[in-house]
């Protein structure tokens, strides 16, 4: 008989991104009529590859509380439109204007600034549009409309929106650590908050388990952009596959600033920690779940 070969954790990963990436792919709008050139700059936008690593929080998240739906690939392909809507912005000249991203040329630089411009509100305003879509899906229509007030709040004024406009009014300023942590809190943590608080809302989870699921996500949120931060000092381009430097380059302050290199590595390790320990204290067990925590934390690209 001949054995079964294990699947690694690395195996297992490349297999789930590859299935989201798939199943975003279906929710794209077609590249036709008038205003064709603004889809095809959408979904060039969203097609520039990526880890999909909110869409597969969010789904893991939701497995762990027990959720096996089809009303959570709506939201998948949502948060995913989201959070490619905020880097087409964030790489515009009037933003960090940089011209490579995820290997490739930026939105603005292939499509022109006006497109850009407008394939970032484009992509905002249809992930809603598409997230609404779990409505035929679902036994549940208040899980989904409270999912739905979720990504926005966690997208708007009082999420990444506002994390955003302090980072830029900072631009070329010094910024308090207290300044810093809001952005951090926003700009980054805010849609990783609302990806594992949606996985946990659509699955039917307690209050108390989506309060400690938000807490569990502002940490890898928090985290995530620390590492991030090292690595735009210590990685290159060809690696991280977008131009690196660009917190120096546009003056801006950033933890490592603030705290040096060793004390920005010996934080991160000490957050994700936390977060690895509330996560355990949650409902249910996902070790997979555990496991991109730690490397989305840890990663070197």
């Amino acid at each position: 008989m001949k054995a079964v070969k294990k699947v690694t954790w690395k195996e297992e990963l490349a297999a789930k991104t590859l299935r989201i990436e798939e199943l975003i792919k279906t929710y794209l709008p077609k590249e036709k009529g008038f205003q064709k050139t603004i889809v095809q700059a959408s979904n060039y936008s969203v097609c520039a590859g990526g880890k999909r690593l909110r869409p597969m929080l969010m789904e893991e998240t939701y497995r762990l509380f027990g959720g096996d739906g089809p009303e959570i690939f709506p939201f998948m392909a949502a948060i995913e439109m989201i959070h490619t809507s905020s880097l087409v912005h964030d790489d515009l000249p009037c933003m960090d204007n940089d011209e490579y991203r995820r290997g490739r040329k930026t939105t603005w630089v292939e499509f022109g600034y006006d497109m850009a411009v407008l394939a970032g509100d484009a992509l905002l305003t249809f992930a809603f549009e598409t997230a609404a879509g779990a409505f035929s899906d679902t036994r549940h229509p208040e899980r989904v409309g409270r999912a739905i007030q979720i990504l926005a709040g966690k997208t708007g004024m009082y999420g990444m929106i506002g994390g955003q406009t302090v980072d830029v009014e900072m631009t070329e300023k010094p910024m308090t650590e207290e300044q810093l942590d809001f952005v951090y809190r926003l700009k980054t943590g805010a849609l990783l908050e609302a990806s594992m608080m949606i996985g946990a809302v659509l699955a039917g989870a307690d209050e108390e388990s989506i309060k400690q699921t938000e807490y569990a996500a502002s940490l890898v949120g928090m985290a995530f952009q620390i590492q991030d931060d090292i690595l735009d000092l210590t990685s290159t381009t060809e690696i991280l596959g977008k131009p690196v430097g660009s917190d120096e380059k546009n003056q801006k302050t950033t933890y490592v600033t603030l705290h040096g290199l060793e004390q920005s590595r010996s934080d991160v390790e000490k957050i994700s920690r936390k977060a690895i320990e509330v996560l355990k204290g949650l409902p249910g067990e996902n070790e997979f779940l555990l496991q991109l925590i730690q490397m989305l934390i840890t990663r070197e690209k």
